[in-house]
């Protein structure tokens, strides 16, 4: 393909990922749904390159700065709270969904090695991070089975890939060695968490001594390449050394980084964040006729391997229902022996975490890395797609449904020790206080007698509110609607000025500047 052309498909691509973007939208699906499919219903218009994805930079490119944005924003207590539980889902359910998809599929297709059909499990089994925050930011959880789902994706891959490998090298020519697979996964998980903080340190200390917000803002995505890249480069875990990279990271971010450093950081983040997920499905979509003419053909593939997929795909849910709710009644029993402390999900937030069990990125382009010599491995590609099509497209756009059903309400742990209204009063005092010490020279004359004013007012409304939240939140909605509206009439005559001429470019431009700040401040305290 010429490199025109090659540029002319990238363009086509981002329009279609905004037409597709704002189709989903329009029908109310997630936008992973409509991409998935769109891009899969294109790659047979005639005319459109076959699209070929090397596994390999499909997971550079894409999943470290994925793993970071979600590292980066999960909240490391409620992380460390439900550790446990995170690792249930991220090691025990990947490897029980392995050991079950490599059963059935071998009852399916008996001539298939067992290390072969293990090798499909280990694909298979592990949810993906990207689809599972696609999906997950538009729907609202109470906080424990967020921080489970999100933690699940971010650690499950590790599992996954060490199952992969040795099952690979056990079907290929060698054997599999149980003991070597856990010393090995022992020391992957090791060695990238000392990867991840080596390189969190080293940019907390970039960050503490370099103050061009420009550079601080593009640090953070070659921070997510950089973990993974050496990460890889020592043989251990590049995704444990990103998502470490991405918890400190966050951890540190409110102190060590300013505060336009994070607004500005934020937008280029979420951009990036858009671009990069919409592009994973897209060309996941894309690859769809790839995958079919190496198989022989739509025909072949419907013929051969249609009852086997969707066998696969119900045990593959099954499995990790059964874990689920298996590991519930083990909790449940734990808690009336009086051993354990943590308490089961129940059906109804069991039933949910079983359901979001999206497959995507990771699940493809792991599948893409088979050997040519790997037995049935146009079968297993075929169905790691179709894997990730109906995970996504049945399970994603019903999440939300599912949830509903459920009735999930938020329970006493979602509550924080300090509500919004005392949180704001405590927030206000300290500032009152600040201002106090130095609102007075030596004599104790006020020198800051606005500043003093300012903050003694606002310390005494936020006492006033501590204990009326519903009088609070009208309030609060009228007095930044009245602010609102009062930069819309600013920026209307900032604009009538400038069209009449009597305001210069850059008048302009730095008084709109002062009214977005004052826009975004004002919608921010709204939410």
């Amino acid at each position: 393909m010429h490199p025109v052309e090659l540029f002319e498909l990238v363009i086509g691509m981002l329009v279609v990922v905004l037409a597709l973007h704002w189709i989903a939208e329009r029908l109310h699906w997630p936008p992973s749904v409509a991409l998935l499919i769109g891009g899969g219903a294109l790659a047979f218009i005639p005319g459109i390159p076959t699209i070929q994805l090397d596994p390999e930079l499909v997971l550079v490119i894409f999943l470290p700065p994925l793993l970071m944005d979600g590292a980066w924003y999960t909240a490391l207590s409620r992380f460390k709270r439900h550790f446990v539980g995170i690792l249930s889902l991220a090691v025990g359910a990947v490897v029980f969904t392995t050991l079950v998809v490599a059963t059935v599929t071998h009852w399916l297709m008996p001539s298939l090695p067992w290390a072969a059909c293990a090798a499909l499990g280990a694909i298979l089994s592990p949810p993906d991070a990207v689809s599972a925050r696609a999906v997950l930011q538009r729907v609202r959880l109470p906080r424990r089975l967020s921080t489970l789902l999100e933690g699940e994706s971010l650690l499950n891959d590790a599992t996954g890939l060490v199952i992969f490998r040795f099952a690979v090298a056990a079907a290929v020519g060698g054997g599999f060695d149980a003991g070597a697979a856990l010393g090995q996964f022992v020391i992957l998980t090791i060695g990238g968490l000392a990867v991840g903080l080596a390189i969190s340190f080293l940019w907390l200390i970039i960050a503490r001594s370099v103050r061009d917000e420009l550079i601080l803002i593009v640090i953070s995505p070659l921070v997510s390449w950089a973990s993974y890249l050496v990460g890889e480069a020592f043989q251990v875990s590049g995704v444990t050394a990103t998502v470490t990279a991405g918890l400190v990271l966050g951890w540190h971010q409110h102190t060590v980084l300013s505060a336009s450093v994070r607004l500005r950081g934020t937008a280029f983040w979420i951009v990036l964040v858009f671009l990069l997920e919409a592009s994973v499905f897209v060309l996941i979509g894309f690859s769809l006729r790839d995958i079919m003419e190496r198989a022989g053909g739509p025909e072949i593939v419907f013929e051969q391997m249609a009852w086997p997929l969707l066998v696969i795909v119900v045990s593959l849910t099954a499995a990790r229902f059964a874990w689920i709710f298996g590991s519930d009644l083990l909790l449940q029993a734990l808690v009336m022996a009086g051993i354990g402390r943590h308490q089961p999900l129940g059906r109804s937030a069991g039933t949910v975490v079983s359901w979001a069990g999206m497959r995507g990125v990771v699940t493809l382009a792991v599948a893409l890395t088979l050997p040519e010599a790997m037995p049935g491995r146009d079968f297993m590609v075929v169905t790691a797609f179709g894997v990730i099509l109906a995970t996504v497209v049945i399970q994603g756009s019903t999440l939300g449904f599912v949830i509903r059903w459920a009735g999930l309400r938020k329970t006493e742990e979602d509550e924080p020790p300090m509500n919004m209204p005392a949180a704001e009063a405590a927030l206000a005092q300290a500032q009152l206080t600040a201002v106090e010490k130095h609102a007075r020279d030596g004599d104790g004359n006020i020198v800051h007698p606005r500043l003093l004013d300012q903050f003694t007012r606002s310390a005494s409304v936020a006492e006033s509110y501590s204990g009326t939240a519903t009088e609070r939140e009208r309030d609060i909605q009228a007095h930044y609607d009245l602010i609102i509206a009062a930069v819309d009439a600013g920026r209307a005559e900032l604009v009538r000025l400038h069209r009449t001429h009597k305001i210069d470019d850059e008048t302009l431009h730095s008084l709109e500047h002062d009214l977005d700040l004052q826009e975004l401040a004002a919608i921010s305290a709204k939410e």
